[in-house]
């Protein structure tokens, strides 16, 4: 037996975490790229140690691609591309959190409402993040590699360049950088599977 929760955030609610996410930035500021993406690869550690609500699992997932996305040598986002990513994974460098993640349950509650909102903003990069791992992966079997052993070639960045392209496209025509409402990003997609990443989360 399950039970099903509609949760349903207005604008007075999204603001607390757009508050949160300036101040997690300003309490950021002088972190090195390293310490801001090793401080959200431990909230997934700590999250892969207690049992979680496919809610939140999913959405984690999710945060797991973010972090993939800076650390993957054959993506290899530009500074200002890197940047923007990077402004979202702040949040989940701040230790202060609305419900300790240590709570049974609901503890990562509150990270998975920001990843929720990380990912419509990143809609598009994390859309064509998902494109180029399945060519990666596509590509590389066809070629007798693993994709985990491929960096970066000519093929590959040649179709980098392409979705690359097409993602600043998209996000210019939706204005540019910002907290943004859109649909949310790669839940549970019929018959999808996952291509290979540099993830640090594995489900239980």
């Amino acid at each position: 037996m399950s039970l099903t929760l509609t949760i349903e955030l207005n604008e007075q609610d999204l603001a607390h975490f757009r508050n949160a996410l300036e101040a997690a930035n300003k309490a950021a500021a002088g972190r090195s790229e390293e310490e801001v993406i090793s401080a959200a690869a431990s909230l997934l550690e700590n999250a892969q140690k207690v049992r979680l609500p496919d809610f939140i699992r999913q959405r984690l997932e999710r945060l797991d691609d973010m972090i993939a996305m800076v650390r993957d040598e054959g993506w290899h986002l530009d500074e200002e591309d890197r940047r923007h990513v990077l402004s979202a994974l702040v949040y989940f460098a701040d230790p202060k959190d609305v419900i300790p993640d240590h709570v049974e349950v609901l503890g990562f509650l509150d990270d998975a409402i920001m990843v929720e909102l990380c990912v419509r903003e990143l809609r598009h990069e994390l859309e064509a993040y998902d494109e180029f791992c399945e060519y990666r992966e596509r590509e590389a079997r066809k070629r007798g590699v693993e994709p985990s052993a491929v960096g970066r070639t000519e093929w590959l960045d040649a179709r980098r360049d392409e979705l690359v392209e097409r993602m600043r496209s998209r996000r210019s025509r939706d204005g540019g950088f910002g907290f943004g409402y859109g649909d949310s990003s790669g839940y549970g997609r019929a018959g999808y599977a996952r291509a290979w990443r540099p993830s640090l989360f594995r489900f239980r």
